[in-house]
């Protein structure tokens, strides 16, 4: 299968597609077995499946007569960079309260 490639923040937007990680997360799991976790047709979980591999959540590979989706950690680096960038963001912003406070603390001493 050719991957062209998806924004892995476009594809953690849906519920369904959420939860196919986290299924997945547990084992790797036929097509077939995937889709009977869900709702939806046939041809729905397929598109799923297919967002979630262009943007490098799950890698696909043919076993006997079965397609198995398989957890992928690629599409999963860019969403740990942008937290990454926040959490450095955030610590700073925090560090910069503490000696503040600190400072004031010393001041009405």
């Amino acid at each position: 299968m050719k991957r062209s490639i998806t924004d892995p923040f476009h594809a953690i937007s849906d519920p369904s597609r959420r939860e196919m990680l986290m299924l997945l997360s547990k084992d790797s799991m036929s097509i077939n077995s995937l889709a009977n976790n869900f709702d939806m047709s046939r041809p729905a979980v397929s598109k799923h499946i297919k967002v979630l591999y262009s943007s490098g959540f799950i890698s696909i590979e043919d076993i006997g007569r079965e397609r198995y989706c398989i957890l992928n950690q690629e599409g999963f680096t860019q969403l740990q960079e942008w937290i990454n960038y926040f959490d450095e963001f955030w610590n700073s912003k925090l560090k910069k309260l503490e000696i503040l406070l600190q400072q004031k603390s010393k001041d009405q001493k």
